[in-house]
């Protein structure tokens, strides 16, 4: 028999959630904080949920980025450790927090067991046609240059989660599932698998975000550091912390904040929130395309879960593939709940983010007697 109550680690760029969910996946315990600012923050604040909650049999960390070899739950030791820490130039918002989360529990807990589930595993499954970029020969032979997408326990879960509350299998559904949140990215999930995503090499690529930039053109980059002489450290805190929403609207990355500006008639604010939409459901019609259809439009995380103004502003770009959304509905919110009139061609789904349960379930299949 596998471990049953598993402690969830989540060491994102901004922010520590901790859970402790049992055999069924109800939370036992949770701690959640802004990212701490040192190694003995970080040990306190996992300390205090051992101490605090039950005793757990095992413990999983997300871990946003897993190159190329790590497709899959990995059991953590030292050497997986440095692998993940050679990977940092991939993500260094996400993949050093995740490592350093990883030697802390390990300090505190040596003999705990313990896994690494990847947001790029689920997305391995990705076509050559989706995954392969149109580089030279001698770059993609000397380097695993790829599309890795990323959210993919976040998209595995939402539209399993989604399948379940549409009361259809997941096999026979064309599901495009939007993760928006401070990091926002699309999938195209055909059978439960993924075939096609809006990340690409990094989590810089896709959707317009908070303070990521999403998909810029190469040129303009070079052109601007041609004839700014930004280098390539400028440039990463350029595109990383300082662009997107932010940079758009001159006032805050918060989508909140941006709808509040619009309201106020802030012309910023309008064509932030203008250019974020629109980029959606452009993404949300190209994920249709890589499935020949779509079946379902599933919204998760910050945002997708709590703005209903860019549900319906999404929605209603898309109404061309007959997404409908019922306005008292999504004004509401519901999560794990539909947000479209009763028969609708292609209902929309809320589903709340439980990047825990997924990280789990991982665990558990990964420690268990035939994992």
């Amino acid at each position: 028999m596998g471990p049953s109550r598993i402690l969830t680690v989540n060491a994102g760029s901004s922010s520590l959630k901790l859970r402790v969910l049992d055999a069924e996946n109800r939370v036992l315990a949770t701690r959640g904080s802004d990212a701490p600012e040192d190694e003995a923050e970080l040990r306190g604040e996992l300390a205090a949920i051992l101490e605090e909650g039950p005793p757990v049999d095992a413990a999983g960390h997300r871990v946003v980025h897993g190159g190329p070899e790590l497709t899959g739950p990995t059991i953590v030791n030292p050497a997986v450790e440095d692998d993940l820490e050679g990977l940092a130039d991939l993500a260094p918002l996400h993949n050093p927090p995740a490592v350093a989360a990883m030697r802390a529990l390990a300090a505190l807990r040596p003999d705990l067991p313990t896994v690494a589930c990847f947001d790029t595993a689920f997305h391995a499954t990705l076509p050559a046609a989706a995954s392969t970029y149109a580089v030279p020969p001698a770059w993609s032979g000397r380097w695993p240059l790829r599309r890795y997408g990323f959210h993919g326990l976040s998209h595995s879960y939402a539209s399993r989660r989604a399948a379940g509350l549409l009361d259809r299998p997941l096999e026979g559904l064309r599901i495009v599932t939007a993760h928006l949140g401070a990091g926002a990215s699309l999938c195209a999930v055909a059978g439960g698998r993924s075939v096609d995503t809006t990340m690409g090499f990094t989590p810089l690529d896709g959707l317009v975000m908070a303070t990521r930039s999403g998909s810029v053109d190469p040129g303009l980059l070079l052109w601007v550091q041609r004839h700014g002489g930004i280098d390539a450290k400028e440039m990463e805190q350029a595109l990383d912390r300082e662009s997107g929403l932010l940079a758009l609207s001159g006032r805050s990355g918060d989508m909140r904040e941006i709808v509040a500006g619009v309201e106020e008639d802030d012309e910023r604010c309008r064509l932030a929130f203008d250019t974020y939409v629109h980029r959606l459901s452009a993404g949300i019609a190209a994920m249709a395309a890589a499935m020949g259809g779509i079946d379902a439009l599933v919204f998760t995380g910050g945002v997708g879960e709590n703005s209903a103004r860019v549900r319906s502003a999404a929605a209603t770009a898309v109404a061309f593939l007959d997404v409908k959304l019922d306005p008292q509905l999504n004004d509401e919110g519901t999560r794990d709940g539909l947000l479209s009139p009763v028969g609708a061609a292609v209902p929309v789904v809320l589903v709340q983010a439980r990047e825990d349960i997924e990280i789990a379930d991982q665990v558990r299949a990964a420690l268990s007697p035939a994992g």
